[in-house]
């Protein structure tokens, strides 16, 4: 399975690839860009590579900050999980009480 997962991940790994230089095979103009406060001249190519790595590190990022959100849930839930283990475990050592 393991194995299976490598030959997915490697095929769409070059499917990327190619991808990447057919687009950029086809975009060769020139483009300029306005950042509000500069104006830079620049390839349409790497305008959208440029572009491509800020969403990747923006998604990159949410997916950090969702992840840390889990393990501190889990972590609070492992608290709570020994709390209500500890409690049952002294409720079933206290003594029965017999109704006369």
């Amino acid at each position: 399975m393991i194995l299976f997962k490598r030959i997915i991940a490697v095929l769409v790994l070059i499917v990327i690839v190619v991808a990447v230089f057919v687009f950029t095979s086809a975009n060769k103009g020139e483009i300029s860009v306005d950042l509000l406060f500069a104006e830079v001249p620049t390839t349409k190519t790497v305008a959208f590579m440029v572009a491509f790595a800020i969403g990747w590190a923006f998604g990159l990022l949410c997916t950090a900050w969702w992840a840390l959100k889990l393990v501190r849930e889990r972590r609070l839930l492992k608290r709570a999980l020994r709390v209500s283990e500890s409690e049952v475990t002294s409720l079933r050592n206290l003594p029965l009480n017999d109704a006369d």
